[in-house]
């Protein structure tokens, strides 16, 4: 008898599958390296900020960030912890060219920057004590989205804090716009559709889960906090 997968459910019935693999994807940002905060600027600025509000640095922590892109973030992040450490890695290499420049640009020569795959992160165990992470989950395929934050899970510290932005499904007919382009073969932004995040790390046992719910020029977006148990 031929072997049948098992149904979808659950979270997987509501976001679309991805279109191209991720090296796509990367190959597209690292092409629009130059000009995305230029997008970002419409569509990102207002998230940015909150997640710099519930991110509450405290300095001397141990803080990644993964897929910092241009690295506009992560020099936000990096100012707020002076004494402590702050590692950003991207894959793409248009965006590290970027991020290092705003980097230095910043004087924040004690930030790392590494190229590397949110899928194997290269860090130990229970590394950081925050972990911040935008607008990368809507670029995996299906699959590769709880792999990706059980591998954030595996480097944060008992009781650290994940800040988590990403597009997600429109909750108002004009916030779906991008679904449906996406849905009908029109992909405009590298892979970019709408995800849930919460009921995957629900899956994975994270704690203190809280979700919210915002967009910017009609570019639907959530911020997911929740914690690694301390136990």
């Amino acid at each position: 008898m031929a072997h049948q997968s098992a149904p979808e459910s659950g979270w997987r019935l509501e976001v679309l599958e991805a279109q191209k693999p991720v090296e796509a994807a990367v190959s597209r940002y690292s092409t629009l390296a130059p000009v995305y905060e230029l997008w970002a600027r419409v569509t990102e600025s207002g998230p940015r900020r909150r997640v710099l509000k519930l991110a509450d640095v405290r300095d001397g922590e141990a803080i990644l960030e993964v897929a910092t892109g241009t690295g506009a973030q992560l020099v936000s992040l990096a100012q707020r912890n002076p004494s402590g450490r702050t590692v950003g890695i991207e894959l793409s290499d248009g965006m590290l060219a970027q991020a290092r420049k705003r980097l230095r640009a910043a004087g924040l020569t004690s930030v790392e920057l590494v190229r590397g795959d949110a899928l194997r992160l290269p860090f130990d165990d229970d590394s950081f004590d925050l972990l911040v992470n935008g607008y990368m989950l809507d670029l995996l395929m299906r699959e590769d989205i709880p792999r990706a934050l059980a591998e954030f899970k595996r480097v944060m510290r008992p009781a650290g804090r994940l800040v988590l932005p990403n597009m997600t499904k429109g909750e108002r007919h004009r916030h779906r716009v991008w679904d449906w382009l996406y849905a009908h073969g029109i992909n405009l932004t590298a892979n970019c559709r709408g995800v849930l995040a919460a009921p995957v790390l629900a899956e994975l046992g994270f704690s203190e889960i809280y979700r919210e719910y915002m967009t910017q020029m009609l570019f639907p977006t959530e911020i997911v906090t929740a914690r690694r148990p301390a136990a």
